[in-house]
C-alpha cells in the first residue's frame, strides 16, 4: 500500500505518517511551508494550488490520499472567507477529481464545526448539518464537493482533535496549553458550558487506516466516546501533569469576544465507526492514558 499524506506536517498527518509507517506501507507526503522530519519522499504542496496536484500524484503515485490539510483558524476564516473557501471548500473537491481520475482511493477530513452546537444529544452521521461560522460552512463545502465529484469516497469528522505531533515529538493542542498555564503557575479559564468529544490524533489515524483497509466509503464521526466539557477535561490533564486544580476556573463561552461563533455542543456519535470496525472508541480517559508520559 503506497500512502500519500497531504498536510504531513500537520498534527494529524503526522500521525497518518506514523500509523502507516507502523505498518509497514510505503508512506509519503505533502506539506505547506515547513518540511516534517520524516525520513519519507516529500513535496511541497500548496492548497491554494490544488490545479497542480496532477503532478504530485503523478511524482508519487499513490494507492491512496489522505487530505488531512485545511485552513483550520477559525477566527481566521471568519475574517478571511475567502481564503476558506478555496483552500477548505474548493481545494478538497479538486484533489478528489484528480485522485478519481487516476485510480487513486481519496480519503478527506472535516469536522464537527459542520453542526450549529443547538442539539443535546450526539450528532450522528445523518443529522443535518448547519454551521454557524466561515470555518465549518467552508469545510461543509468541501464535504459536498468531495462527495460531488466521487460519490464513493471516506470522509472522516474529527473533533477538537489533539495529541503528540510526530514529527515535532510534542504535545500539542488543548492538552499542551494546560500543562504549559500549569507550569507557569497561571489560571487556567475552563468554559463549562461547552461539550466535545475530543480527537486524539493518533487515535484518529489508526482509525482512518483500519477504515481503509475494510474499503470502508461514507462518512464517518471518527473521535472518542466521552462527550465532555473543556473544564472536565481539563481537570483530568491536571492529574497528569502533578497539579492541582485550584489553578482551574470556570467560564463561559459567552465569556470570550471571538470573531467567529463557537457551536456550545458538537458531541459526536460515533456508533457508526465503532460498528464498522468491530471495536468500541476509546473514552477521553483511555486516550489520556495513551499518551500519559507526553504530560510530563
Amino acid at each position: 500500500m503506497r500512502l500519500l499524506v497531504v498536510g504531513a506536517n500537520g498534527l494529524l498527518g503526522s500521525n497518518v505518517v506514523l500509523a502507516g509507517q507502523q505498518r509497514g506501507w510505503d508512506v509519503c507526503g505533502t506539506y505547506h511551508s515547513t518540511q516534517p522530519a520524516f525520513d519519507i519522499p516529500l513535496t511541497q504542496f500548496d492548497l491554494g494550488e490544488h490545479d497542480t496536484f496532477d503532478e504530485t500524484l503523478a511524482e508519487h503515485d499513490p494507492d491512496v490520499v489522505i487530505n488531512c490539510a485545511a485552513m483550520t483558524d477559525v477566527d481566521g476564516c471568519e475574517t478571511n472567507p475567502e481564503q476558506a473557501y478555496v483552500l477548505n471548500g474548493n481545494a478538497p473537491g479538486e484533489l478528489a477529481t484528480d485522485c478519481d481520475a487516476n485510480g487513486v482511493d481519496f480519503i478527506h477530513v472535516s469536522t464537527d464545526y459542520v453542526f450549529d452546537g443547538t442539539q443535546r444529544t450526539p450528532y450522528s452521521e445523518s443529522a443535518d448539518p448547519d454551521p454557524a461560522q466561515v470555518y465549518g460552512q467552508s469545510k461543509l463545502v468541501g464535504e459536498q464537493a468531495v462527495h460531488g465529484e466521487v460519490p464513493e469516497t471516506l470522509i472522516a469528522r474529527l473533533s477538537f482533535v489533539w495529541g503528540i505531533h510526530r514529527s515535532r515529538g510534542d504535545l500539542t493542542g488543548f492538552p499542551a496549553w494546560i500543562r504549559n498555564r500549569h507550569q507557569s503557575d497561571e489560571t487556567v479559564p475552563l468554559f463549562t458550558d461547552q461539550w466535545v468529544t475530543p480527537t486524539r490524533a493518533g487515535q484518529a489515524a489508526e482509525t482512518l487506516l483500519d477504515l481503509i483497509g475494510q474499503d470502508a466509503t461514507g462518512l464517518f464521526h471518527v473521535a472518542c466516546s466521552s462527550c465532555v466539557s473543556p473544564y472536565e477535561f481539563g481537570e483530568m490533564i491536571a492529574e497528569y501533569v502533578n497539579a492541582g486544580e485550584d489553578l482551574l476556573s470556570e467560564g463561559s463561552i459567552e465569556d470570550v469576544e471571538r470573531d467567529a461563533t463557537r457551536p456550545t455542543y458538537s458531541c459526536l456519535n460515533v456508533e457508526h465507526v465503532e460498528s464498522t470496525l468491530g471495536r468500541s472508541q476509546p473514552t477521553i480517559r483511555e486516550d489520556v492514558e495513551a499518551v500519559r508520559d507526553a504530560f510530563r
